[in-house]
């Protein structure tokens, strides 16, 4: 296919760099570079969403009183109510 691309003054140079160094058209060093990006791209929806643990707690409360603050507290650092 036959297109016009503007490409940003970096990205012109950095496939210029990279064109002489590989001695190729610019045509397959594009080519080549899309590919490679692309892939990438479609790796990255192929990847299942990163696992998490849920971790069980207690849904009784150990307070009897939970309007007092301070022994809420006291008994969720493990402290001695007094």
């Amino acid at each position: 296919m036959r297109t016009t691309l503007t490409l940003d003054d970096d990205v012109a140079a950095r496939l210029e760099q990279c064109r002489e160094i590989r001695r190729t058209t610019l045509k397959e060093l594009v080519n080549e570079v899309l590919r490679a990006g692309l892939d990438r791209l479609e790796e990255g929806k192929r990847r299942p969403a990163s696992r998490y643990r849920i971790r069980p707690a207690a849904l009784a409360p150990k307070v009897a009183d939970l309007d007092n603050v301070a022994e809420a507290l006291a008994v969720h650092e493990d402290e001695a109510w007094r």
